[in-house]
C-alpha cells in the first residue's frame, strides 16, 4: 500500500498539465502510457485490422461462390461428350422434322396428294384451296380449306389417309352436316408448315 501511495505521491488530478508530464509520479505516467497504448491499439485494430478482416470475410464468402462455379464447370466438362451426343441427336431429330415439312415447291404436290386421298376414299371433292400463309416465329403456317361430300366411313378413311401422309399435316375445325338427300358434307381446315429459315 505504501508503494501505491508513493507511486502517486504529489499528484493533483485538478492540476493535470501535459507540459509537466515528465515530473508526474510514476503511477500516473504508467496509467497515462496504458491509456495512450490502448487508444493506439484500438485505432490500429479499428482502422487497419478491421479493414483486412472485412476483406477476408468477403473473400471467404466469394470462395463458396467460386467453389459452386468450379463444381458446375467441372460437371459440364465431365459431361461434355454426353452433351455433344445429345446435341447431335437433337440436330438429327430437327433434320428429320424438317424433312417432314413441305418446301414451297412441294405444296402443290401436297394438295394433289390430299385430293387423291379424298377420291380414293370415294369422296366428292368440292373444294381444296390453299389460304394465305401465316408467319409465326420459327415457321410459316400454310392453311388449306377442304370441303368434301360422301358417307361417314368415306370421311373416316379420308381423315386417316391425310394423317398418314409423310409430310406434317394437321386437321382443325371440322364441321359435318347432312344435306336434304342425307349426304354428308365435311368442311375441315388442314394446316401444313414450312420452316422459316429467313430468321
Amino acid at each position: 500500500m505504501d508503494a501505491f501511495k508513493k507511486a502517486f505521491q504529489g499528484f493533483d488530478p485538478n492540476n493535470l498539465d501535459l507540459n509537466t508530464a515528465g515530473n508526474w509520479p510514476i503511477g500516473v505516467k504508467v496509467i497515462f502510457y496504458l491509456i495512450v497504448l490502448g487508444l493506439v491499439s484500438w485505432g490500429g485494430v479499428h482502422f487497419y485490422v478491421q479493414d483486412k478482416h472485412d476483406r477476408l470475410e468477403r473473400e471467404i464468402s466469394r470462395e463458396s461462390e467460386l467453389r459452386k462455379e468450379f463444381e458446375s464447370k467441372s460437371f459440364q466438362v465431365a459431361n461434355l461428350s454426353a452433351l455433344r451426343k445429345q446435341m447431335e441427336d437433337v440436330e438429327d431429330k430437327f433434320s428429320e422434322l424438317l424433312r417432314q415439312l413441305p418446301t414451297a415447291k412441294e405444296v402443290p404436290g401436297l394438295l394433289e396428294d390430299i385430293t387423291d386421298i379424298g377420291r380414293a376414299a370415294g369422296l366428292e371433292i368440292k373444294r381444296i384451296a390453299l389460304e394465305p400463309e401465316k408467319k409465326e416465329q420459327f415457321y410459316i403456317e400454310l392453311p388449306i380449306n377442304i370441303e368434301v361430300q360422301g358417307t361417314y366411313h368415306q370421311m373416316g378413311q379420308f381423315v386417316s389417309g391425310v394423317a398418314a401422309i409423310k409430310r406434317i399435316v394437321t386437321l382443325h375445325n371440322y364441321k359435318i352436316v347432312a344435306d336434304e338427300a342425307g349426304v354428308l358434307q365435311l368442311k375441315i381446315d388442314a394446316k401444313t408448315y414450312r420452316y422459316d429459315d429467313s430468321e
